[in-house]
């Protein structure tokens, strides 16, 4: 059982955050916990990395002098399970916003999946979705594309360390990739589907690992709470 000195000295926590919570929310649940628990009036939490609302998966929250630590869990490498849809292709590139194209698949063979697979490992430049949580002076990117304004978004190089097809089952691709910080999952699937001449959006999304830290050692907010009650 951990004692209030123990979460102020600092304690990194592994949060299997559900479908459809932010990843501030997360936080916050943590935060309150620890703070009625042990009647604080304030203590510094935060996360290394943030997980989309539609994505589940693995959350590192940084509680008390752990929090300077943040940018030394960013920098790990991440690994993710999904599955990309084939065939229309949505703004936000995941299921966030309405699908606004539709393209053909008949010609998407499982070797030309493969084949294009290759192209998407290793350092590779990609585009962060316009509808992301970047800042473009001072304002959310997603902010500007809620409104409707046009940006011009610059690619930057990211790298794929993994990019394993765990199953085709049209027009469904599932998948495993490992990748570095910054990497856009919702980007490589919409790429992935202009690389097969077609379209795509990503479809759902669980990160499960972070360096050495896998979703597996994680509870959710609520088993937390639970565990901080007993």
């Amino acid at each position: 059982m951990k004692t209030k000195e123990d979460y102020l000295k600092g304690q990194l926590i592994l949060i299997d955050k559900p479908l459809k919570w932010s990843s501030f929310q997360a936080v916050n649940a943590v935060k309150w916990a620890i703070r009625k628990k042990y009647q604080l009036k304030k203590i510094k939490v935060g996360h290394a990395g943030t997980l989309d609302p539609l994505a589940s998966g693995l959350l590192l929250i940084c509680v008390g002098k752990f929090t300077k630590r943040i940018h030394e869990f960013q920098e790990m490498s991440k690994v993710y399970e999904g599955t990309i849809t084939l065939g229309s292709s949505t703004p936000s590139y995941d299921l966030e916003t309405e699908i606004d194209k539709v393209y053909p698949t008949a010609h998407i063979t499982n070797e030309l999946i493969y084949k294009t697979k290759a192209a998407f490992i290793g350092k590779i430049a990609q585009k962060p979705p316009v509808f992301s949580a970047l800042k473009k002076d001072g304002k959310r990117m997603y902010e500007y594309a809620r409104e409707g304004k046009e940006l011009e978004v610059k690619a930057r190089f990211v790298e794929i360390l993994e990019f394993e097809i765990l199953e085709i089952n049209m027009p469904d691709i599932h998948f495993r990739i490992q990748c570095s910080k910054g990497t856009y999952i919702r980007s490589i699937a919409h790429d992935f589907g202009k690389a097969l001449n077609s379209g795509g959006h990503l479809s759902s999304l669980r990160r499960t690992k972070i360096g050495e830290y896998n979703v597996d050692n994680a509870v959710t907010p609520a088993n937390f709470k639970e565990m901080l009650d007993i």
